[in-house]
């Protein structure tokens, strides 16, 4: 998600490695690589131009402070690129909100959610996520199909429902729009619902029937909140799209579809801006627990490279125990963990969704998330599944033999069971000797002890995502093998000389 415009920072910010201090030349050498990127992720050249020309007056006007206190009063080096991505955090933030999260109420106080957009942007699914949204904060939704003019868009929403456990009002046979959501609201009314999400009617392209329907839903049911769904996929397209519907309708926010299937994220960038309706939620998967409110920061911090660590509280609450996970933890730090307690963890990831969204939003390892490979967990689950109970409590006592009968029983080569245990041997080393507190991780259930202990450079950072040992970062094993292999060579030629002296003497 957003490589394009990650790769774009990355590399200015390494235009101003090793600069004592800003000024406009190197500046200027490092907006040119933010300008690249920003045009190429499909942002709208007058926004471009204005973030940049923001950035460059804070980067060359503003005051640096070369040293800063942390939280915990710490004193730490601040050097002019740190101080530039600062920012351009602080410009992403500001260019994408301000945004309020919460829905609002009409007079009953019922959230009544009025959905718009265009055929195809994923505004069925949306509905059946905002209403899980609604239910796990303890309300009480109902889904109403007024979309009659797609087919099989009402028996859609009614499987969706289902799986979600909340009822859809569909109207009858020839039933418009208009009179479907009007007889929804006074079901609602009667039943005690106090959330209603209305999901509309879209077309290929916008026409004046399309806002004619879509007016005269809004005037039968005055809902509280008229959300516009948009395809990221759509990139610059999806800003103009919000704004032709912005002229006709009262908008109170955009939903943002399939931004994590978009490298380039234009649309996340400038729709606030050219618009002035902000991003309320962001979907970033076809399943219905997928759905994000919108944060400005949390994103603007993952296009820098720093990971999004409250988004990732906010996963490991929603799957997360955290007792279990505070007992856990302090299991690990004794290295008193087997390979159950490996398979419980990967479960946890799994749940948290696709392990390169984690990597994502993970502090250091944002840059390695293309580089995982979500099959080697499929992998590791089938090799510890085949093991015996003895051999998930004790690893240590996995010979060649047994290695081979568990790469049997999985469908792997033995290589990659004896690896697993390596990899998991290591792993647990690792963590028997972390210790300390008070980092970034310090906010997550059960890695607070783990937090500020850092990393040994030969471990594979999948290794402390609970758990890809060996898998899923070949590239970064690759380079740390030929590293141990340069080295090698220098210390044999070294010694060669050396022998070479002591003979000629």
């Amino acid at each position: 998600m957003l490589e394009t415009l990650t790769d774009g920072f990355k590399r200015a910010r390494e235009r101003l490695a090793g600069t004592r201090t800003l000024d406009e030349s190197n500046v200027k050498d490092a907006l040119a690589e933010g300008r690249a990127s920003l045009l190429e992720a499909d942002v709208d050249f007058a926004v471009v131009k204005d973030f940049l020309a923001r950035v460059k007056e804070r980067a060359l006007g503003d005051k640096v402070e070369t040293r800063v206190k942390d939280a915990s009063g710490q004193l730490h080096q601040v050097t002019p690129g740190q101080h530039f991505v600062k920012v351009c955090e602080d410009e992403l933030v500001a260019l994408m909100g301000p945004v309020d999260p919460e829905l609002s109420r009409d007079a009953d106080g019922v959230t009544s959610i009025m959905l718009l957009g265009l055929q195809g942007v994923g505004k069925t699914t949306i509905a059946a996520k905002l209403a899980r949204h609604l239910a796990k904060d303890g309300r009480r939704p109902l889904l109403v199909a007024a979309d009659i003019a797609r087919p099989a868009a009402v028996l859609q929403l009614q499987q969706l429902g289902a799986s979600i456990e909340v009822p859809v009002h569909a109207g009858a046979e020839g039933e418009q729009p208009a009179s479907i959501c009007a007889a929804a609201r006074a079901r609602a009314a009667a039943e005690g619902f106090d959330a209603i999400v209305y999901d509309t009617a879209g077309r290929l392209a916008i026409d004046d029937d399309l806002m004619t329907e879509l007016e005269a839903i809004g005037g039968a049911t005055r809902p509280a909140n008229s959300l516009l769904v948009c395809d990221a996929l759509m990139g610059r397209d999806a800003v103009n799209v919000a704004q032709a519907f912005a002229e006709r309708l009262d908008l109170d926010g955009l939903v943002l579809t399939k931004l994590d299937g978009d490298s380039r994220g234009g649309a996340a960038l400038a729709v606030k801006s050219v618009t002035g309706v902000p991003i309320k939620f962001i979907g970033t998967g076809e399943t219905v627990d997928r759905l994000e409110a919108f944060r400005p920061e949390g994103l603007a911090s993952r296009i820098l490279g720093m990971g999004d660590i409250v988004g990732l509280v906010q996963d490991f609450e929603e799957v997360v125990d955290t007792q279990q996970a505070e007992e856990d933890a302090e299991r690990m730090l004794k290295g008193q963990f087997g390979m159950d307690d490996l398979l419980a963890q990967l479960k946890t990831i799994q749940k948290m969704g696709p392990l390169k969204d984690v990597m994502a939003k993970m502090p250091m390892f944002g840059e390695l998330a293309e580089q995982v490979d979500e099959r080697e967990l499929v992998k590791v689950e089938s090799m510890i599944q085949s093991m015996t109970v003895l051999e998930r409590k004790k690893p240590d006592v996995i010979d060649k033999s047994r290695a081979r009968r568990i790469a049997g029983g999985s469908g792997r080569a033995p290589k990659d069971v004896t690896e697993l245990v390596g990899r998991f041997s290591q792993m647990r080393e690792m963590m028997a000797s972390l210790g300390g507190g008070g980092g970034l991780l310090s906010k997550i259930p059960g890695l607070n002890r783990l937090a500020g202990a850092g990393i040994p450079g030969d471990m594979d950072p999948a290794a402390l995502m609970g758990g890809v040992p060996g898998g899923g970062n070949r590239k970064m094993r690759r380079r740390q093998a030929a590293g141990a292999s340069n080295k090698a060579k220098k210390k044999r030629k070294a010694a060669r000389k050396s022998r070479r002296k002591g003979r000629k003497k």
